[in-house]
């Protein structure tokens, strides 16, 4: 009997290290738009080597799909490793941002109270509006969400996935084993 575990989605953390090339990320997403895979979050910077760039990647797919994945964006030219990784395997924020009315501070301490409840910070205070981060998992900037929304809310941003790895950055490894053969 198959492992069904294996053949369920689920998501998955794919990170690739590249040169930074213009016009790489275009040939990086269309590896997943080919495939009808819906990318859930995207984040890009530079990475721990010098000039290495990292892609952090977010989709909910069946793991055999993960492993073609990372196989087609090891073939793309300037890719010098790509790997993926379950929740188990990396520690991972995001942030989000939440820009509500100010005149809501003043009608009770509720808001203050909320704020205080979700870790939340206050980074900018205008006549107008006040500007709150979060940091967390999606769950956790989607609750301060729902919250703040009986109060009004006037915009909401939330980035992509920052991850790292618990095992040490097999990266490093990868460029030494290269190097030495």
């Amino acid at each position: 009997m198959p492992n069904l575990a294996h053949m369920m989605p689920q998501e998955y953390t794919i990170t690739v290290f590249t040169e930074n090339q213009t016009g790489l990320l275009s040939r990086v997403v269309s590896i997943f738009t080919r495939r009808h895979i819906n990318i859930e979050s995207l984040t890009t910077s530079r990475s721990s080597a010098a000039d290495i760039h990292r892609f952090t990647i977010v989709v909910s797919v069946e793991e055999h799909i993960a492993q073609k994945l990372v196989a087609q964006l090891e073939k793309q030219i300037d890719v010098l490793k790509a790997f993926y990784d379950t929740h188990e395997d990396i520690i991972y924020q995001e942030i989000a941002l939440y820009k509500i009315p100010t005149h809501v501070f003043s009608n009770s301490n509720r808001v203050e109270t909320l704020i205080r409840k979700h870790n939340a910070r206050i980074l900018e205070i205008e006549p107008e509006y006040i500007v709150l981060e979060k940091t967390g998992h999606q769950k956790e900037t989607e609750a301060l969400l729902q919250e703040l929304q009986e109060y009004g809310i006037y915009e909401f941003v939330r980035s992509g996935r920052v991850a790292v790895t618990k095992p040490m950055e097999r990266l490093n490894k990868h460029l030494q084993a290269k190097k030495n053969s």
